[in-house]
């Protein structure tokens, strides 16, 4: 249902470090940057596998409270996920594991980004 979805970032360069380092595990990557001229200089990329689907925007109002959850093949990338998040300096909120309250196969990890929003990568296949 929903195509693509953005955060505002407050350090861009930080941010991105982070993502690029988040991701990687599950084989996501910054696809696409948009051209200073077409964002009155405001730093503008998105992240996917084969069409950018999460984006990032310096500058704007970055904030807690928001979540993200980023769909991982098996729990092997969940996990990976959720050691490169914390090595690329982000703060664990819910290690790797099971969340049968979810459902009986929901594997996910939780991590608080540079701005505090709260990113997941989840697994919902059985091991």
């Amino acid at each position: 249902m929903i195509d693509h979805a953005g955060i505002s970032v407050s350090d861009w360069d930080k941010a991105r470090a982070f993502y690029d380092a988040a991701f990687a595990p599950l084989g996501v990557g910054m696809l696409h940057v948009v051209p200073p001229e077409f964002t009155g200089g405001v730093k503008v990329g998105g992240y996917g596998r084969d069409k950018p689907d999460f984006w990032l925007h310096g500058g704007g109002e970055p904030g807690p409270g928001r979540h993200y959850a980023f769909s991982a093949r098996n729990r092997a990338e969940v996990d990976a996920f959720h050691a490169a998040a914390l090595a690329a300096g982000g703060r664990d909120n819910g290690a790797p594991g099971l969340r049968p309250h979810y459902h009986e196969h929901y594997y996910g990890a939780f991590v608080l980004d540079p701005d505090g929003n709260n990113v997941e990568a989840v697994c919902h296949r059985p091991e």
